[in-house]
């Protein structure tokens, strides 16, 4: 466990990589849940 190791946080930082324990960043969702829960009430 350490730098080159593919399945440890430190390891996927130094390599570069993504998976399970580093999750790459989603890009912000425009529509909210609470618009969506808006507009089945009003109609």
């Amino acid at each position: 466990m350490g730098k080159g190791d593919k399945k440890t946080k430190r390891g996927k930082i130094i390599l570069g990589t993504f998976g399970k324990l580093r999750p790459k960043r989603k890009k912000f969702n425009l529509r909210s849940k609470t618009v969506k829960g808006n507009q089945e009430k009003g109609a």
